[in-house]
């Protein structure tokens, strides 16, 4: 009896050992597993990571800003168009200023006014290049763009209490489709020319 249990027995030890081999396969693969998810999430991260930082970095690349004085034309007292000059920050990108003049042209930078009675999401503006020898319409580093805001549409069918005239106080908005938004907030003088330089 004794013998046919050693035999038994002897002849369980190759499956326990297959029976080991198996688990630990079965650990190996779990944990790979577990290792190829982590790894990805990682990879994913990293990769909007990397993509949040390129899209502040363009952001911050291609800010506009103004030259000179602000200026304004007059008739009957009231703001009609108003006159500012764009260039690129340093280092900044290129920005398209493709314009309302221009046929079948669609903009791509829009400019709105507010004041305190009215806002209007987008005005009329046409663009002259002052020193730059392309004839495109892209604002390029060194280069200087006029801007001629329209704003005969503010008057129209409002109160005379509602007309840009002297001392109200208003602000355009430009909005390049990539970069900051260039803010000009500025007030009509109290004594008006048919030219007034707005501050």
């Amino acid at each position: 009896m004794h013998r046919f249990v050693k035999r038994v027995f002897r002849n369980q030890r190759g499956i326990t050992g297959i029976e080991t081999a198996i688990i630990l396969i079965a650990f190996v693969i779990v944990a790979s597993v577990f290792a190829y998810v982590a790894l990805s999430a990682g990879l994913f991260s990293t990769q909007k990571a990397k993509e949040a930082i390129h899209s502040g970095l363009q952001e911050a690349e291609s800010t506009i800003e103004v030259k000179g004085n602000i200026y304004g034309r007059m008739e009957n007292s009231i703001l009609t168009e108003v006159y500012f000059t764009l260039a690129t920050t340093t280092g900044g990108g290129m920005i398209d200023f493709t314009d309302t003049s221009s046929a079948n042209a669609s903009n791509k930078v829009i400019i709105s006014y507010s004041d305190i009675y009215q806002i209007i999401p987008t005005v009329n503006w046409t663009m002259e290049r002052l020193n730059t020898d392309t004839t495109d319409n892209i604002l390029d580093k060194n280069e200087l763009f006029m801007i001629t805001v329209d704003l005969t549409c503010v008057s129209e069918n409002v109160s005379d209490e509602w007309k840009p005239g002297p001392y109200h106080k208003f602000q355009l908005e430009v909005k390049p489709p990539v970069g900051a938004v260039l803010v000009l907030e500025r007030t009509v003088p109290a004594r008006v020319d048919q030219i007034v330089n707005l501050y």
